[in-house]
């Protein structure tokens, strides 16, 4: 197989993921993974998980745009745009990356503030008198 597309999602995040075989570079907007995510280590690890489950670290180059959220929800949001390339580019992967709670996108947002809340529930602080 030649190249791989897949869009991750997480919060208002959203990852564009090429994923190609090679020699197990990571670009994410143009930067190496230290330099996009810098001291985050808990969050690298996240990045590489659907790679180091399916032992394909070292074998597919990774191409990837970052736009919207924060770099938690980015990070996130490239964990599973990884996941989705990867079961494109060979579908056997599903198999170990399903019961990792990998393939399935975190679907929790914001909850909107409603009229008469300070927040989405928070009441305004009750006075007596």
């Amino acid at each position: 197989m030649t190249k791989v597309y897949a869009t991750g999602k997480r919060k208002t995040a959203i990852a564009k993921v090429w994923l190609t075989p090679g020699s197990g570079e990571i670009l994410i907007n143009k930067k190496t993974l230290d330099e996009w995510l810098g001291g985050h280590e808990t969050l690298k690890m996240k990045v590489r998980l659907p790679l180091e489950a399916t032992k394909q670290l070292e074998v597919v180059n990774i191409h990837a745009t970052t736009l919207g959220g924060g770099y938690a929800a980015q990070a996130d949001a490239m964990k599973h745009g990884i996941t989705k390339a990867l079961i494109e580019f060979e579908p056997s992967f599903r198999a170990i990356l399903k019961p990792m709670g990998l393939i399935t996108r975190d679907s929790r947002v914001v909850e909107r503030k409603k009229p008469g809340k300070r927040k989405a529930r928070r009441s305004p602080q009750f006075s007596k008198r």
